[in-house]
């Protein structure tokens, strides 16, 4: 009895660790195994009771398969919360596998990503095989085990009714249909993409092109009082100071499609030319194929680039975004203390972008910029030091270690918005002195909002930002047709632009035939 009791108790707990493996690293906690899934016992009784037939056998293979199949995306789900910070989705992260793989070739080698791929493979081979043989046992068992089988899942079902395994599952498949259908809809897009008519894109660049994503920089910096009343006059200033040393400069406002947070969204709406307002319609946008400002400038003939000191983990999709450079948070090589979230101060950033990416080819630079010295908690806040002085960031250490912890502000909701709006004037200080320093020779610099902080600390519901194009007069002038106003100021009441719209609109006003100096 002890001899046949045994293969089955053990069959049983390594079917019940399968099934109740959580899906995330911050469930793995004692009490997830506490409870076992309901279906499994479920699962369990009608293999007993069908016995070693050909309809027990054929149920066999089905579960082998499903559990199988869901316990390997629970394993992607995870893996991809501590590489990505997210979760897998089957239909959009498919295509960035051999992404990933170079990207963690990249980092360990080749011989030790083909150890991860292996591993990988015998781990999937191991869980397949283990439930074949665990529910072999089961459906071998006889009607005497039922009895127990029964008490328990009586038990499961009255004390957790909740069929685990199932929602998993259909939460993967509902995930998988909406991403499937704006995938569809991607593809349509990319197929009837105006861009494609355009000729000669980026034939009338003459010098690097910067786009600047300012961080929870939003229209309420022109029309919520107590921003307005330190913001506008930095931008009036700034404005003068850039009129004197030769600049032109337009500005006008977009439309974001996030509000409060999710950053990524803005930057791929204002690249792709599509509206994307949601994680499902991001991870489309990946795997559709559409292209990109950076992959039209790349098939140009200009370097791309992208400056995310925010980056601080894997980020295979670079490569679907048309980068082929990417400096995230360890490759800017910032030695100083980070700014709690904030890993480096936005001065540093830039003057960084230009060490390791300006300068350096004959082709002209296409750079996507993201700024995080706005981003929350706001605490501590950076200042401007003198540019020649920035090195390798430990002489923004004193900063750092300056001012009140997030813990001591977000007590007081003003405190809060008094912080953001100190952020802010940060920002815009080192944005507009970084196009001063480089007056004598300007790339042509697009600063734009991502979008605006949260209601409760902006004040402002809108999802309207600022656009500041800044360089040479040959170039920003072209930018009127925009519908931008001279000045870093825009007129009041100015209407603001789809976000989605900027990438033709770029194309239109700086492509066609200038000879190409730099091919």
């Amino acid at each position: 009895m002890i001899r046949r009791a045994a293969p089955l108790l053990i069959s049983a707990l390594l079917l019940h660790a399968i099934t109740a493996l959580p899906s995330s690293p911050g469930a793995m906690r004692i009490d997830a195994w506490l409870r076992p899934a309901p279906e499994l016992l479920v699962l369990l009784l009608m293999l007993v009771l069908l016995g070693d037939r050909a309809a027990s056998r054929a149920l066999r293979m089905a579960a082998t398969v499903t559990i199988g199949v869901l316990s390997i995306l629970k394993l992607a789900d995870i893996a991809m919360q501590m590489a990505l910070g997210r979760r897998f989705n089957l239909v959009a992260d498919i295509p960035l596998i051999d992404a990933s793989v170079r990207l963690i070739a990249g980092a360990v080698g080749r011989i030790g990503a083909v150890l991860l791929v292996v591993a990988a493979i015998l781990a999937a081979f191991a869980i397949f095989r283990s439930l074949w043989w665990a529910l072999g046992r089961w459906s071998r068992a006889g009607v005497p085990a039922a009895i127990p089988v029964i008490a328990l899942a009586g038990l499961t079902l009255a004390m957790n009714p909740a069929p685990m395994l199932w929602n998993y599952g259909a939460g993967q498949i509902r995930t998988a249909r909406a991403t499937t259908t704006e995938l569809a809809k991607f593809r349509v897009a990319a197929a009837q993409d105006d861009a494609a008519r355009i000729a000669q894109p980026f034939g009338l660049i003459d010098r690097d092109v910067i786009f600047v994503f300012i961080e929870s920089y939003g229209r309420a910096s022109f029309d919520v009082p107590r921003y307005a009343a330190t913001h506008l006059p930095i931008l009036r200033d700034a404005a003068a100071d850039l009129d004197r040393a030769g600049l032109a400069m337009r500005s006008g406002f977009l439309t974001s499609p996030t509000h409060g947070g999710q950053s990524w969204l803005a930057h791929a709406t204002f690249a792709n030319g599509l509206r994307i307002e949601g994680q499902t319609r991001y991870r489309a946008a990946l795997a559709s194929g559409r292209q990109t400002l950076f992959h039209i400038a790349q098939d140009a003939g200009l370097r791309t680039a992208a400056v995310m000191p925010a980056i601080t983990r894997l980020w295979p999709e670079a490569r679907e975004m048309g980068f082929d450079t990417v400096l995230d948070a360890k490759a800017l090589d910032y030695r100083g203390l980070p700014f709690n979230w904030v890993t480096m101060p936005d001065q540093f950033t830039l003057a960084a972008m230009d060490r390791k990416l300006r300068g350096t080819a004959d082709a002209p630079l296409l750079a996507q910029v993201a700024l995080i010295s706005s981003h929350a908690p706001w605490t501590p806040i950076p200042s401007m030091i003198p540019w020649d002085q920035v090195a390798d960031g430990r002489e923004f250490d004193e900063m750092a270690r300056s001012g009140d912890t997030p813990k001591t502000v977000w007590r007081d909701r003003e405190r809060v918005r008094e912080q953001y709006g100190k952020s802010i004037d940060y920002a815009l200080r080192a944005v507009t002195e970084y196009a001063a320093l480089h007056a004598d020779d300007p790339p042509l610099l697009v600063l734009v909002g991502d979008h605006q902080a949260a209601s409760s600390i902006g004040l402002d519901e809108r999802h309207e930002v600022p656009i500041h194009v800044i360089g040479p007069d040959h170039l920003v002038r072209r930018t009127a047709e925009w519908g931008l106003t001279p000045g870093l100021i825009p007129e009041a009441g100015s209407p603001a632009i789809p976000m989605e719209e900027m990438r033709m609109n770029i194309l239109r006003s700086f492509s066609g035939d200038a000879g190409r100096p730099w091919s």
